[in-house]
């Protein structure tokens, strides 16, 4: 089992950053594949990006530029830097990991519980 926890939601004003941190526990050396994934209210979940152990990277390309996915491995850690955030970004924002890409990408086997990020305009 592994348990995923999101850290660095919070209230800010249009055009700050955030930084979204995601703390990863338990059996963490057979996931390859770790993403942030965001829900809006009345929208349907949406993947953001994700990154491979080896460090690849991919995002949604609504998203290119101003969205950036890390992870320090040592420290089981997944970050999310939001740069330049518009209100339209507000959504519960949740940290997903699976075995491998595919899985992450189409049903992730763990999730966090979620962290809210709000932008006022």
């Amino acid at each position: 089992q592994v348990q995923l926890v999101e850290s660095g939601g919070g209230l800010v004003q249009a055009g700050g950053s955030l930084r979204l941190s995601c703390a990863a526990s338990g059996s963490t050396v057979s996931i390859n594949a770790m993403g942030w994934y965001r829900q809006a209210p009345g929208n349907k979940r949406e993947l953001v990006a994700t990154i491979t152990r080896g460090g690849s990277t991919n995002y949604a390309d609504s998203l290119k530029g101003r969205f950036t996915i890390s992870r320090d491995n040592a420290k089981n850690t997944l970050y999310l830097q939001i740069n330049s955030l518009k209100p339209e970004d507000t959504a519960v924002y949740y940290c997903a990991a699976g075995y491998g890409l595919v899985q992450l990408t189409t049903t992730p086997r763990y999730w966090g519980r979620g962290t809210q990020v709000t932008v006022s305009s």
